[in-house]
């Protein structure tokens, strides 16, 4: 199977090195051309529009850093929907809007072929070794078919249902990592001014019922002080604003999402819109004149799991 991909960024460029690294025939589009130029000259064929790379391939994968974005790219004079034939497969891995998936999805049926929803959870460092986990939505029989293509990306992959289902559920994982984060904030904050050892604290936290996945990876960038999640105050601010629109939609009142929004947007205000995500609990040492460095903790996140080949759960 041909490969296209197109938004070589954070996720989406480890997401493509991992189909280069298992010698997929990869062709690849981004507006940042050294980028474009760093996949050739690793073995990757570039393009010069989205049209023509859906016209070479027979998967394409678009992982964008918005709906807006991924609307211009798909609908285009030269984007991808213009260059769609029949039983082509379009996998929508950005993290996106159920209804825009699934308008652009009609739009990519129009044209015989076939939508897929696909998003990835578990961080920029697991994207890097292809240990990520990816939900995705839309028919079974396209799923099957590009399933060894997914297992090359990911480690734990998950068929969720019909197109969109996947986006739900990636808007809704997003939203409960964004809420721990903010909590982690308060509970360094307790423990900073009970004048506990920092370094066990996680350690505590790691083993007992108030665990998370966003403490055992996040807490150590904020401990070290780099704060370097590999993930934007603005990216952020997009899937809580995409839950909290979502949780409208559906007539469903909610108590923690709205004030988790208006976090969010305090500390964008602060640290700026490409600030680290999770910066956010810097808000907390400000507020209270302290700092929660402990030593012994990574600037930066490395996946240490070796790599294996992903399956279906």
């Amino acid at each position: 199977m041909k490969v296209g991909f197109i938004g070589l960024g954070n996720v989406g460029g480890k997401l493509a090195s991992s189909l280069l690294r298992n010698k997929f025939d990869l062709t690849v589009r981004d507006l940042d051309n050294s980028l474009t130029k760093d996949f050739q000259n690793k073995g990757a064929k570039i393009v010069s529009c989205p049209k023509e790379l859906a016209q070479q391939v027979d998967l394409i994968i678009t992982c964008l850093p918005s709906p807006k974005v991924c609307s211009e790219v798909m609908e285009a004079k030269d984007g991808v929907i213009s260059g769609l034939s029949k039983n082509k497969i379009w996998l929508e891995m950005s993290t996106t809007d159920e209804s825009e998936v699934k308008r652009l999805g009609k739009l990519v049926t129009n044209k015989q072929s076939i939508a897929l929803d696909g998003p990835v959870s578990g961080g920029c460092h697991r994207a890097a070794t292809g240990n990520i986990a990816i939900f995705v939505g839309g028919e079974r029989n396209a799923f099957e078919k590009i399933l060894p293509t997914l297992t090359a990306m990911g480690r734990k992959i998950l068929h969720t249902g019909e197109l969109g289902s996947a986006t739900v559920l990636k808007v809704i994982t997003n939203y409960l990592a964004s809420a721990h984060l903010v909590a982690l904030g308060e509970a360094w904050t307790v423990a900073k001014k009970s004048n506990l050892d920092l370094s066990k604290v996680y350690k505590g936290i790691a083993i007992s019922s108030g665990n998370s996945f966003v403490h055992e990876t996040e807490s150590q960038v904020i401990l070290n002080g780099s704060y370097n999640i590999n993930f934007t105050m603005d990216l952020v601010l997009k899937d809580t604003g995409l839950f909290d629109s979502l949780a409208k939609k559906l007539n469903a009142p909610l108590e923690i999402s709205p004030l988790i929004v208006k976090i969010f947007k305090d500390g964008q205000k602060k640290y700026g819109s490409r600030a680290w995500s999770s910066m956010i609990v810097k808000r907390m040492e400000d507020l209270n004149n302290i700092d929660f460095r402990a030593n012994g903790f990574p600037d930066e996140l490395i996946d240490n799991e070796q790599e294996e080949k992903g399956y279906e759960i």
